[in-house]
């Protein structure tokens, strides 16, 4: 049983979920002096310091400051106990309503507070449960209207009013929700029935050793494998992109143990091709050509990596100061740390993968031709892209080549249901598409 020294509490420097009602935000909360903006509102985060995840605080507001578009409300936030969450329904003791909606009319007339009084109200009081009571007293129509209706109205309400927010810690399927929800490009358009899948097919795990490739999820797929593998185990994961730096807030917000994101090599594809090939066993000309798509421009890339054309492919593989350590740029005597970044990397990929998982902008030929022959045979592999015709291009390749057998190309369609008495129904609004898969098995 988890004691309470054994429950995770809020740290400067931690990723944090600020939910209220259905919405939620990811924030970092950096220091005692940040603040974070829901809407109207400005939240003042110093007193989440030391107190637990799951925890929810009340929103006093501290002062209100006039705006473009309305008044901006400043508050500090205090820790509540459950007794102070009931239901406005409980709160308020309703108990009276209408059999049906048959003579409400809705002419704006239901209301007699004016919206002066409202705001008024809302300044002198802090409390949602005694703004609503207000409200409900000064509606014509509130006691007429069905049980049902009742609570829709109460729940509208709620929802411009509610005072209190919890504290979360993030999670992959919270983070998701929140980066697809607001931009769903940031994570290549993948939801969490995608995302399942992907890890599903991919068969990562505490043993072994993963190839990830990913052109931009904002740290969302390296974030769930190496979820997937856990802490305390063996597994390892080697994370490509196309770019200098690694976009990694997703894991970061995880705060998983140290040892764990050891385990994850961060590295780029372009730069770490060419240590394998030109910096191990092989010879510079073994090394294969990786082009950028036409369908994204991006540098161009030699037809040939070779000693003679150096220049060619210095401007890709060469990191910059950016992504070196503070020791490195100050002393200028160690190797950089994207260069030992590689050689980890280069170990593991000469004794292969169990498992090649691709998400990319780009066309995936080139970027499969590339990675393929790292991977062991009988591994999975899983392709993703949010074009069809690209996957069905690389299908036939693949099929042609023979390199890849269990060939499966899939859509996934997702519709959310409202779970309720008497009223369970699909919801109206869903995501039609969420991109499509390409999956097999590799043969030797």
């Amino acid at each position: 049983m988890a004691t309470e020294e054994d429950i995770p509490r809020i740290q400067l420097g931690d990723y944090i979920v600020i939910q209220r009602q259905k919405y939620t935000k990811l924030q970092k909360f950096s220091s005692l002096d940040t603040t974070a903006n829901l809407g109207k509102e400005t939240l003042e985060l110093k007193s989440l310091l030391d107190q637990p995840y799951g925890s929810t605080f009340k929103m006093c507001v501290k002062e209100t400051k006039p705006g473009k578009r309305g008044a901006q409300r400043q508050h500090t936030l205090e820790l509540c106990s459950e007794t102070e969450l009931r239901s406005t329904r409980e709160v308020l003791g309703i108990s009276s309503s209408g059999a049906d909606n048959r003579d409400i009319q809705d002419d704006g007339e239901a209301q007699t507070l004016k919206p002066e009084d409202i705001a008024q109200l809302r300044e002198e009081c802090n409390d949602s449960s005694k703004i609503i009571e207000k409200l409900v007293e000064n509606s014509k129509t509130f006691h007429n209207r069905t049980e049902y209706s009742q609570e829709k109205y109460l729940l509208k309400k709620e929802k411009k009013y509610f005072e209190f927010v919890q504290i979360r810690q993030p999670t992959i399927r919270l983070m998701l929700d929140i980066f697809y929800r607001q931009d769903s490009e940031k994570v290549m358009g993948i939801r969490v029935d995608t995302l399942s899948q992907i890890i599903s097919y991919s068969g990562v795990c505490g043993f072994g050793s993963y190839l990830l490739y990913e052109s931009g999820t904002n740290g969302l797929l390296p974030a769930a494998m190496l979820n997937s593998i856990g802490a305390g185990t063996e597994g390892t994961l080697v994370h490509m992109h196309p770019g200098n730096v690694p976009q990694k807030q997703a894991l970061s917000a995880l705060k998983l143990p140290l040892e764990q994101q050891q385990r994850c090599v961060s590295v780029n594809l372009y730069s770490v091709l060419r240590e394998f090939y030109q910096g191990g066993e092989a010879k510079a000309t073994d090394v294969p050509v990786v082009e950028p798509s036409e369908n994204k421009p991006q540098e161009t890339q030699p037809e040939t990596l070779t000693e003679e054309q150096p220049e060619a492919i210095e401007p890709i593989t060469k990191k910059p100061k950016l992504d070196e350590s503070k020791s490195d740029r100050e002393g200028a005597k160690g190797p950089p740390r994207w260069h030992l970044e590689n050689k980890r990397a280069t170990v593991l990929m000469h004794a292969e993968f169990d498992s090649l998982v691709v998400a990319a902008k780009e066309h995936p030929s080139n970027i499969l031709q590339a990675l393929l022959p790292l991977v062991k045979p009988s591994r999975p592999v899983v392709v993703f892209s949010t074009c069809k015709e690209l996957l069905q291009e690389t299908f036939m390749e693949l099929k042609t080549t023979g390199k890849v057998t269990g060939l499966h190309l899939t859509s996934n369609w997702l519709r959310t249901y409202q779970i309720l008495p008497n009223r369970t129904h699909p919801e109206v609004n869903m995501s039609g598409n969420s991109g499509y898969l390409l999956t097999g098995y590799t043969l030797r």
